[in-house]
């Protein structure tokens, strides 16, 4: 919300999420409108890399673990698979090496997909790798929703 509420409302949040539905829907529109020119291949595995990477190794993890705990490593994978930085990175040095090309909106579409179709941003080592309500967050996230900053500052 800013540098100093470092949180979101749930109204907040869906706005947030909307924002990236219309990122989504842009990117998508382009690559539907050049379905014909898209190397399918490269589709398939700049989409598919991002989550056999990112996600798969923690999500196995996690169901495998008797008490759902991962190491910080699969969550390390996540957020550097699903950073729009790096994908960027990626698909930057994409065109630098082989030229543009449609396929490359895959990249925007899997991680704006993510975000606004799934809620999925970056992952906090303090909350479940696979997302489950923290009981700390829940309590307070109800007050902090409801109760404007003017009435909570003066309890």
């Amino acid at each position: 919300m800013d540098g100093h509420n470092l949180c979101q409302t749930p109204t907040t949040y869906r706005l947030l999420r909307l924002e990236y539905l219309l990122g989504l829907l842009v990117a998508a529109g382009f690559f539907l409108a050049h379905l014909a020119e898209v190397r399918w291949w490269v589709a398939v595995v700049l989409f598919v890399y991002v989550d056999v990477i990112g996600y798969l190794p923690g999500a196995l993890a996690y169901h495998r673990s008797p008490d759902q705990q991962v190491s910080r490593v699969y969550y390390v994978l996540y957020n550097t698979m699903h950073s729009l930085s790096v994908q960027g990175a990626v698909l930057g040095a994409w065109v630098l090496a082989h030229g543009w090309e449609w396929a490359l909106l895959v990249l925007p579409i899997h991680l704006f997909g993510d975000r606004a179709l799934f809620g999925n941003f970056a992952k906090s080592f303090t909350v479940s790798f696979e997302p489950v309500p923290h009981p700390a967050v829940q309590g307070p996230l109800r007050d902090f929703a409801t109760v404007p900053w003017h009435e909570a500052a003066v309890r």
